[in-house]
């Protein structure tokens, strides 16, 4: 495995019509459509995404559910990971671990993640996720397997 910095491919930005594409197909996927998810900023090896607390996120002690948290890291790390790969290239997590800080009840939440390794066949990504007063909420680290790149259509 190679640090990512120098890394040779590996853009600051994606340009607007490649983050118009990773928005769309992350609006088009069914369970971020669920969840809300909505891609703020991808690009380097890192992204941000954001959720607005609606009550199907809330479990029965009135915060958002471990489970969507647990998403919206997976989501925002695979994000982060997608940009320092060929256009096309398949990711599957492999492992994720989180760990849950502090409750969040409401309001908009943010994931901030970046890729710590890419390597031939591994990625791995950690992800902070913030309640709306910028608490640090949940730290999630993930792995992603790198798959065969398949032509684009």
């Amino acid at each position: 495995m190679t640090r990512l910095s120098g890394k040779p491919g590996l853009r600051e930005k994606l340009t607007r019509a490649e983050l118009g594409v990773m928005a769309r197909r992350l609006r088009n996927a069914n369970t971020t459509k669920l969840f809300g998810f909505e891609l703020r900023v991808a690009g380097g090896g890192r992204a941000t995404i954001g959720m607005r607390v609606r009550s199907h996120h809330i479990q029965l002690h009135n915060v958002v559910h471990g489970g969507i948290l647990c998403a919206l890291a997976d989501t925002t790390g695979a994000i982060a990971a997608y940009t320092t790969l060929p256009q096309g290239t398949h990711l599957a997590t492999i492992e994720l671990k989180i760990n849950f800080l502090e409750p969040v009840a409401g309001g908009m939440v943010v994931a901030r993640a970046r890729v710590l390794r890419r390597g031939r066949n591994f990625i791995v990504s950690d992800c902070d996720i913030f309640t709306p007063g910028k608490v640090l909420a949940a730290k999630a680290l993930m792995t992603f397997a790198i798959g065969a790149t398949r032509p684009q259509s």
